[in-house]
């Protein structure tokens, strides 16, 4: 059967395949459009094996929050050049996946892989026929789903959608949707490790302790100030890696410690994520 230029051109159109790989999937195909189109996603998922071996470090983070506040998500998806990572292609599959997450809020990305989209295709048969038509290695690397009864999400994103940051507050106003969207800026900007100083561990705090203890001797500093020192010092290491102690970075003169207690006395920061695109998994 002769295949036309026609019905290669459609193809095309419908997949982002390579001419030649349209043509000889019609071929392959008697011509049939949707068998064709079967045999070029089999096709990009035995390319992406192919690929496996390659490094999926760019891509872009997405947060999504609910209209209510209720639910948010923060989703990592590589791929392999900043190229791609900024092309419509890549952020539609991105921000159609980032919608399923937060309408199935699944367990783990294999489940995620496995659910279908608004068009009832697959988000695994989404990711192949993608990568089929760019021809890179592509990853849904990870995501996280928070959740609150009566407090709110935030959810900001920075660098060009490399960082992305979800806080959850316990009251639910207006106004404390703006301090959110703050907080969640200040976790972007100063990477805290923390929400306060009593999720630290002893273990964390008895090394630090060490390490101040054995500069401050190696500065031959006397023995008697040796815990004075590094106890001060361990005021600071709070001060970098606990997002209530942290300097507010819409007001240098206050922390964020602060500012909570200026929003009413009831309010509280209960928890955050942040992603950092192509970090190591947490």
């Amino acid at each position: 059967m002769a295949i036309t230029s026609e019905q290669v051109k459609l193809l095309r159109d419908k997949t982002g395949a390579g001419m030649m790989d349209c043509k000889k999937a019609l071929g392959e195909s008697a011509g049939d459009m949707d068998k064709a189109i079967e045999y070029l996603r089999k096709k990009g998922a035995a390319t992406a094996q192919k690929r496996a071996d390659r490094v999926a470090k760019e891509g872009i983070i997405v947060t999504k929050v609910s209209n209510d506040n209720k639910l948010g998500i923060i989703l990592e998806i590589n791929c392999e050049t900043d190229f791609v990572a900024r092309g419509d292609d890549f952020v539609n599959f991105a921000n159609l996946t980032a919608d399923v997450v937060i309408k199935n809020q699944p367990k783990s990305v294999e489940q995620l892989l496995d659910m279908g989209a608004a068009d009832n295709n697959k988000i695994s048969t989404h990711l192949n026929d993608l990568m089929a038509k760019i021809g890179e290695k592509l990853d849904v690397r990870r995501f996280v789903v928070l959740k609150t009864n009566d407090g709110l999400i935030s959810a900001y994103t920075h660098l060009g959608n490399k960082i992305g940051v979800l806080v959850e507050l316990s009251l639910d106003t207006d106004t404390y949707k703006q301090i959110g969207r703050d907080f969640a800026m200040q976790v972007a900007a100063m990477n805290p490790q923390y929400v306060s100083r009593d999720q630290v561990s002893i273990d964390v705090i008895q090394h630090e302790l060490e390490i101040y203890r054995t500069q401050a001797k190696n500065e031959g500093k006397p023995e008697q100030v040796v815990e004075k020192i590094a106890n001060g010092k361990l005021e600071k290491f709070y001060q970098e890696v606990c997002l209530t102690e942290q300097i507010f970075i819409k007001d240098s003169g206050k922390t964020v410690k602060d500012v909570l207690s200026e929003a009413g006395s009831n309010l509280t920061l209960k928890k955050f994520e942040r992603f950092h695109l192509g970090e190591e998994k947490k």
